[in-house]
């Protein structure tokens, strides 16, 4: 770590808990985020500004308008410009030491499953079921933590499914069913701070695990409620049948009786 890096992160790096070894490991830790829309904003601002070293985005579409109201990392004259080119130009103004490495396209299980063994976290901040599972195996085979947030309306949650915990759960054992296609933004309007809040516990999540301090969510579920300002927290427990990190004689997983409702597609 140079003089310039000590001086940059100097009110992290005085932290007890952070110091300068563990400002260093952000700055060698590469992380991969997908999804650069409500919630992958604030992830990819904050990760960026405390100094990870390496970002990889991943996100096949293009700013709308209508994204704009909550899509901070993206500006008016990124309209129709692809999410993470606008996101990688956002990041490079706030932190040129982060290095970007931008993907405009959908991966298949393979390209993830590779991508997550690169990784020492994924953050999921998409907004279908389908790259929620899809990132789920990828992380319980490649071993890699997974930071999971979702929000839709007034309603946000966030969770870490860590395969490295002995007897942890993974996201198919709080969601065993495909979820179908649940309510977008556009149907269900989303409050924007709700995804600020929800994307900076996401953060500072993949930080503590980057850095191997403090407690995480891992094998718990945040749940908020931005309209009465109300916060759980709950467990969820690993279910035994889960056909993705359970026996592999299992065929079926039943919903955990203290599971939530599905957050259906959200973010958007």
């Amino acid at each position: 770590m140079n003089e310039t890096e000590r001086q940059r992160y100097s009110r992290q790096i005085v932290l007890p808990h952070i110091g300068e070894a563990g400002q260093q490991r952000l700055l060698d830790a590469r992380v991969m985020v997908v999804g650069l829309g409500g919630l992958g904003s604030p992830v990819a601002m904050y990760l960026a500004a405390a100094g990870v070293g390496t970002l990889v985005l991943v996100d096949f579409d293009r700013v709308e308008l209508s994204n704009l109201q909550r899509q901070i990392i993206h500006g008016q004259a990124d309209v129709n410009r692809l999410k993470v080119e606008s996101a990688a130009a956002t990041i490079a103004g706030l932190n040129g030491d982060t290095r970007v490495e931008t993907v405009p396209r959908a991966l298949d299980d393979e390209e993830l499953l590779e991508a997550a063994r690169s990784c020492r976290v994924v953050v999921d901040a998409s907004d279908n079921f389908e790259t929620r599972y899809a990132l789920n195996r990828a992380c319980m085979a490649a071993g890699v933590p997974l930071v999971s947030g979702a929000a839709t309306a007034w309603d946000g949650q966030v969770a870490v499914f860590d395969p490295r915990r002995d007897g942890g759960p993974c996201y198919h054992c709080l969601y065993p069913d495909d979820g179908g296609p649940g309510e977008t933004c556009d149907q269900a309007g989303i409050f924007a701070p709700l995804l600020g809040m929800v994307g900076s516990i996401q953060a500072a999540e993949v930080l503590k695990l980057i850095m191997d301090t403090g407690e995480t969510l891992a094998g718990r579920l945040m749940l908020m409620d931005a309209l009465g300002m109300n916060v759980r927290i709950l467990a969820v427990p690993r279910d035994p049948g889960c056909r993705v990190c359970g026996a592999p004689a299992s065929k079926t997983c039943r919903r955990h009786p203290n599971s939530p409702p599905s957050p259906g597609r959200g973010v958007g």
